[in-house]
């Protein structure tokens, strides 16, 4: 049989170093899917989780390069960095005005606790953590104030929502690193009574403002006339001490021209 298979290939050296060759590539790949199967890279800011047979051991990688057992071990990449997520919550003030509201929320992963995240979580943890546990905290919050508050008291209302986050997701390993309430949204018929609540004291600020002008300048008035009266008595008082002075007055006023009727008398001239 062999010199049969021999005959056939045309030459028994042809075939016996084909098979050397196709051994060597696959113990090749073999060797290099071992060598690096064994090594293991966690990225800046990362984690890694190993995992033995697909069960969570307690072993985490830090950023670097690491030696595992190939086929046995593999590392699942958490990201520890400073992360952002945006969410929209709908909720209820105080006064029962409908609010919805837009945060921000500045997270990242508890570096020591990544392995419970990943086991108790996955990957998925902003869907099935984060997002959830951010609508029932502004729920909460908001349903301390009333819409004005809202507005008026907005670092309250955020510091109220953000102490509810960290709480809350600090209990599943997330730290919660800053909250920005990014804008509340009320109903139209609620921003038509701001509106009008605004201008209505805009008007009363402006008569306000009228008035105090009005009753300033009437303040003026007095005091002018307060100015002349005193004026005139001081020189009322003045002519009464001093009858000269009002002897100069007259002189001072008069034109040069004398009346064509005295009765006998010339004016300003005092014969004694």
């Amino acid at each position: 049989m062999k010199n049969f298979l021999l005959q056939q290939d045309g030459t028994g050296k042809h075939t016996v170093q084909f098979g050397n060759v196709l051994v060597s590539v696959i113990l090749a790949i073999i060797l290099l899917i071992l060598v690096f199967g064994s090594w293991a890279t966690v990225p800046t800011g990362h984690r890694g989780v190993v995992t033995s047979f697909g069960k969570v051991t307690d072993r985490v990688l830090d950023e670097g390069l690491h030696a595992k057992i190939p086929f046995i071990n593999q590392v699942s990449r958490m990201n520890v960095q400073i992360q952002k997520v945006e969410a929209d919550a709908d909720s209820s003030s105080k006064d029962l005005q409908s609010v919805r509201a837009l945060v921000a929320l500045n997270y990242r992963i508890d570096a020591t606790r990544v392995q419970d995240v990943f086991q108790d979580v996955g990957k998925e943890y902003v869907s099935k953590i984060i997002e959830p546990v951010i609508e029932e905290s502004v729920k909460s919050g908001t349903a301390l104030f009333t819409a004005e508050e809202l507005i008026t008291k907005r670092p309250e209302v955020k510091e109220t929502i953000e102490n509810k986050m960290r709480e809350t997701l600090g209990e599943q390993g997330i730290d919660v690193i800053e909250l920005n309430v990014v804008n509340f949204n009320f109903s139209e018929s609620f921003d038509a009574a701001i509106e009008a609540k605004v201008t209505a004291e805009q008007e009363a600020l402006a008569a306000k403002n009228k008035l105090e002008q009005i009753k300033f300048e009437a303040q003026q008035d007095i005091e002018s006339s307060k100015g002349r009266a005193e004026a005139i008595r001081i020189e009322a008082e003045a002519l009464r001490n001093n009858p000269d002075v009002l002897e100069l007055r007259a002189i001072e006023k008069w034109n040069g021209v004398l009346p064509t009727v005295t009765s006998g008398a010339v004016p300003f001239v005092n014969i004694n």
